[in-house]
């Protein structure tokens, strides 16, 4: 018979690894099944085991209760899609802030700002996704980067700090800070990204919050480096 239940606490794909390798070691347990997305799983077994059982076997990360009778139907396999049209949110996203930037520079006719306009930009978008999911952020964006891992309460203030930049590049307030701190920030987040790609850690990436579930890929380490690049470029005025 199959045994269907609810699995909440996985976030990412090494979650739902994880889920299905401790119930696949269960005595008894057989053909797992686990979809993170839908935070449920199935499993052939002669007898339904225990919930305390399983959660016991699954531990404290992860909660176990009864599937509502009405979702109880086999869980779909997914559809293998590349992890480019996974991101395709994400383009659309930098296709509206061209867009957007180049409709700034139509009214402001200052071309030399539009670097700035675009940072902006993209701070004040990237920022709002992430207060979609603001309590799931923190422990999304905690699995690469190095200093969220260390501290909770950098991930917590992240988004305020990515609002804040967006209005100083919009607003031109400060912005040789504005473009200090993009670097500094998006470096140490680079790092991370970096490390998960060589370790092939497949895990969601946090850009765009949780609200969206983007695959960690080589588009958030070159997303991040547009913008290194582009604060890189901001400093080298006020340097040359």
């Amino acid at each position: 018979m199959e045994q269907h239940i609810k699995v909440t606490g996985m976030t990412c794909l090494n979650c739902q690894k994880s889920v299905t390798e401790k119930l696949e070691a269960l005595e008894g347990v057989g053909a797992v099944s686990v979809l993170f997305e839908e935070a449920r799983a199935q499993f052939d077994t002669a007898t339904p085991l225990p919930l305390e059982r399983i959660a016991t076997q699954l531990g404290s990360k992860y909660s176990v209760s009864a599937l509502d009778p009405a979702k109880k139907n086999a869980l779909a396999v997914p559809k293998t899609i590349s992890k480019w049209q996974q991101l395709t949110p994400l383009w659309l996203i930098f296709g509206y802030l061209i867009a957007a930037t180049w409709f700034l520079q139509q009214l402001r006719q200052a071309p030399e700002v539009a670097i700035y306009d675009f940072m902006g930009l993209f701070f004040i978008v990237f920022s709002f996704f992430k207060f979609l999911d603001y309590k799931g952020f923190p422990d999304s964006f905690a699995q690469y980067d190095p200093l969220a891992k260390k501290s909770r309460g950098y991930a917590l203030v992240y988004p305020f700090l990515e609002s804040a930049l967006g209005v100083m590049f919009l607003l031109q307030i400060e912005v040789f800070y504005a473009l200090g701190a993009t670097l500094i920030i998006l470096s140490i987040t680079t790092l991370g990204v970096l490390q998960s790609l060589m370790q092939k850690n497949q895990i969601q990436c946090a850009c765009l919050g949780t609200a969206l579930k983007l695959p960690m890929t080589e588009a958030t380490l070159i997303e991040n480096l547009l913008m290194i690049t582009m604060a890189i470029v901001g400093l080298s005025g006020y340097w040359l």
